[in-house]
This record gives C-alpha cells, sequence and structure tokens, in this order.
C-alpha cells in the first residue's frame, strides 16, 4: 500500500521537528553544565578573601581582576544562563506539544487509509 503523498510530507515535517527537539534537549544540557560549572566557580569566589588576587581566562590568557568585578561577571553569567535554560525549555515544551499533535494528526491519517 502506497502512502499519499500529504501524509508522506507531513512524516518528513513530524522528521524534521523529532530532530528540532533532539537539537534542544542537546542544547539545554549544555546550559545545565554551564550553570553547575559557573556555580561551583562562584561558590570557590566567595570562599576566598576580597583581598586575594583572582584572575579571569580571556583565551589563552589568565588576567587579573577585581575582586568584587569577578564576582559581578559570575552573579551575572549565572542569571544569564538560568534565562537562557527557561527560555530553552519553553521552546522544548512547544516542541514536544507540536509533535504530539503531528502524531495524532498522522495516526488518525493512517488509520483512515487502512478502513
Amino acid at each position: 500500500m502506497e502512502i499519499p503523498e500529504n501524509i508522506q510530507e507531513q512524516l518528513n515535517q513530524f522528521q524534521q521537528l523529532q530532530q528540532q527537539a533532539q537539537a534542544v534537549t542537546m542544547q539545554i544540557q549544555n546550559v545545565e553544565v554551564q550553570i553547575q560549572e559557573t556555580e561551583k566557580a562562584l561558590e570557590e569566589l566567595k570562599k576566598t578573601d576580597e583581598n586575594t588576587e583572582v584572575f579571569k581566562q580571556a583565551g589563552t590568557l589568565l588576567i587579573k581582576v577585581e575582586y568584587s568585578d569577578a564576582l559581578a561577571d559570575m552573579e551575572d553569567k549565572l542569571e544569564t544562563l538560568q534565562l537562557r535554560k527557561q527560555t530553552m525549555a519553553r521552546q522544548e515544551e512547544r516542541v514536544m506539544k507540536k509533535l504530539e499533535e503531528m502524531q495524532s494528526t498522522i495516526q488518525a491519517a493512517m488509520q483512515g487509509m487502512g478502513q
């Protein structure tokens, strides 16, 4: 039995959406790792004395920075990463909902063919 062109097109869109969902999930995992690393660095920074020399990595160089600047930078970075994660989670949610809708539509169309 041949699959009609419109159903085949829906199946192709469904596969593309699955790939998009996978990509978003991988990006979220990547951001989660960055959040964990940033939280750990921030925790270590807060353990040190304000008079301790602090260095920031810039490419292959380490540059001396003020403690307060380093602390502010780390806190800003953490906030940005957390916002990015929230945005990506909403995007993932939308893609998953769309996948469920498409799956139902495709299943209904395939069942209609069988009858």
